[in-house]
């Protein structure tokens, strides 16, 4: 399977704010204008505010009350109109820039930006993508619990003679579905990255606005918007704190076992799971005795293998290659993205940020299942065993049964497949290669991948299970 790295997008910089206003500038030099639905189109998950949430009690547990009434109404009306009045290209193109793609997109760029930025190591990092993503799903699914409780009109429903920027949604107006997400991200994002609180607002502020200055959403409905998605956020902030206490045990000693010290990873098996009821629901059976047959065999698969420049680059790819860290959480957004929009389920706020949640939530309930299986057995590297073994990747400084990078290739992957069946081949092909890397590259054996594979597989067909049952489908 030929592995390219992942392109990372362009985010709207000088060069391509001018091309964006230059394309506005001769759409509204032509008079050209996006079509509007008045009203007409059905929302096909108007009962998402009765799906299943992840965090949250329900989807009612946050309900927002009225919206204004018709005199405050007619009012922001007035200012929708205004505003219509004053587009120029900078702001079509802002307006394009923050609709584009499902509102789940956007802040998980701004996530990827942010951890590059940082050099954010890879387990913090699939925990920040989770965190981020179960904020935006539980955001979503209480944002349409509110809009059908209240039923509210969009100004071009109210006035025909509005001309939007953009489509109106299908969704009634209260609250507004991207503000929503931008006032989860927001308050995600501060907790993770709290030196860039006040442009993570700004930003927040700035995508809520913008429906606005589109036509499709009243003030009132933005300003609801950004307070209901940072309610979420508290709430899941909340359930995934940790009491910050350090380990504290002893390292166990004996044939086979890790030789280390200060293991790294340890403290996380106190991270906080979000579809497994336990770090230790799904631990992995024993692995191969020390002295055993099939342990001496493993041993020599690894010590024998024909190490080649193809498998070098690529156990190298499956280390660094996800922008500098191992594993998938840039990755994966970024693939989420693309295959939401090529199967039009970008259109649906809450199908998407569902989608995303199903396949990071994985992602990260898969490492913590496998780092608690490491740290109850506590069973040594391939050159614990043999030290003419020589890894060619940097060896992590943990037990090696089993492999973290087996469990988090499978789990997500097995939820892609399921969400895009005709890419199948693909995330299984990630799967596969991820795992057996770590054998080329002399850090685990066979048994290592074989039983992070099958705790991945357990994962997903719970995230798949919950799929099946959440409502959605």
């Amino acid at each position: 399977m030929l592995i390219t790295r992942p392109r990372h997008r362009a985010r709207p910089g000088a060069g391509a704010i001018a091309q964006a206003c230059l394309l506005s500038a001769v759409l509204v030099a032509l008079g050209a204008t996006p079509a509007h639905s008045q009203g007409a189109a059905t929302d096909q998950d108007a009962g998402a505010g009765r799906w299943r949430t992840w965090v949250l009690a329900s989807g009612s547990e946050l309900r927002l009350g009225a919206p204004p009434d018709d005199r405050a109404t007619a009012a922001e009306l007035q200012e929708v109109k205004a505003l219509a009045g004053q587009r120029d290209a900078a702001t079509l193109a802002r307006i394009r820039y923050w609709d584009a793609w499902s509102p789940s997109h956007r802040w998980n760029e701004k996530l990827t930006d942010l951890g590059v930025r940082d050099n954010m190591p890879t387990s913090p990092g699939l925990r920040a993508f989770a965190m981020l993503n179960v904020a935006l799903a539980d955001a979503q699914i209480a944002a349409w619990d509110s809009k059908y409780a209240h039923k509210r009109k969009h100004p071009a429903q109210l006035d025909s003679r509005l001309a939007t920027a953009i489509a109106t949604p299908r969704s009634p107006s209260y609250p507004c579905e991207r503000s929503v997400a931008a006032g989860a991200a927001e308050a995600v994002l501060a907790h993770l990255f709290p030196k860039d609180a006040a442009a993570l607002k700004e930003a927040a502020e700035d995508a809520a606005r913008s429906r606005v200055q589109a036509g499709v959403a009243f003030s009132s409905d933005t300003r609801a918007g950004l307070e209901l998605g940072r309610a979420v956020a508290a709430r899941v902030i909340e359930h995934m704190k940790t009491d910050g206490q350090k380990w504290a045990g002893t390292i166990p000693t004996g044939p086979g076992m890790w030789k280390g010290a200060s293991p790294g990873g340890i403290d996380e098996l106190r991270w906080k799971t979000i579809m497994l009821t336990s770090a230790s629901q799904l631990r992995a059976k024993a692995p191969p005795a020390a002295d055993s047959a099939e342990r001496a065999a493993e041993v020599a698969e690894v010590r024998d293998f024909k190490r080649t420049p193809l498998t070098l680059s690529r156990g190298l790819y499956w280390q660094a290659g996800q922008y500098g860290q191992a594993g998938l959480h840039y990755r994966l957004s970024d693939e989420l993205g693309r295959r939401l929009s090529e199967a039009r389920m970008d259109a649906s706020a809450p199908r998407a940020a569902r989608a995303y949640a199903l396949v990071q939530v994985a992602h990260y309930d898969s490492y913590i299942a496998s780092q608690e299986t490491k740290f109850h057995y506590w069973v040594g590297r391939p050159n614990h065993f043999d030290a003419s073994i020589t890894p060619s990747i940097p060896q992590p400084n943990f037990p090696g049964y089993p492999s973290n990078a087996a469990a988090v290739g499978m789990a997500p992957g097995l939820v892609l497949a399921h969400l895009f069946p005709g890419e199948r081949a693909r995330y299984e092909g990630w799967a596969k290669e991820f795992g057996e890397s770590r054998i080329w590259s002399g850090i685990h054996f066979r048994s290592d991948v074989e039983a992070g594979w099958e705790i991945g597989r357990r994962v997903a067909g719970l995230a798949l299970e919950r799929a099946r049952t959440d409502g959605a489908d």
